[in-house]
C-alpha cells in the first residue's frame, strides 16, 4: 500500500497509508482543517544505451566522419573553410579539436 502526503491550509504535513482505491482525505489529522494530497515526480531510471551523448548516434558519427576524410582526399588535401580555419584559429575551433580528440579516443 502506498504511503500519501497530506498537506492542511495552515501548513501541517502528515503521512497517511491509504489504498489506491481509497478516497483522499480532506481534513487534517492535526487540526481538522481541509487538507489536500500532495503530488511530487516519480522517479526515473534511464537505464541501458542511448540515454547519453556519447551513446547516441555513434555509427551516424563514425559514417560521417569517414565520408568527410574521403572527401577531402578526392578533393586534393583542405577545402576552402578549411584554410580559413588554419589561417585565423580562434579558442572554439581548439576547443571543438580537443572534444573531437577526446571523443574519438574513448
Amino acid at each position: 500500500m502506498p504511503i500519501y502526503e497530506y498537506r492542511c491550509k495552515k501548513g501541517h504535513t502528515f503521512e497517511v497509508i491509504q489504498r489506491m482505491s481509497d478516497d483522499a482525505l480532506e481534513t487534517c489529522e492535526v487540526c481538522a482543517a481541509p487538507a489536500a494530497r500532495v503530488l511530487h515526480a516519480p522517479a526515473v531510471h534511464f537505464k541501458g544505451s542511448g540515454f547519453y551523448n556519447t551513446d547516441y548516434g555513434t555509427k551516424k558519427r563514425a559514417r560521417e566522419k569517414s565520408a568527410e576524410g574521403e572527401s577531402r582526399a578526392k578533393s586534393g588535401g583542405e577545402s576552402a573553410s578549411g584554410d580559413s580555419r588554419a589561417s585565423k584559429p580562434s579558442d572554439g575551433g581548439a576547443k571543438k579539436a580537443d572534444a573531437g580528440a577526446a571523443s574519438s579516443a574513448a
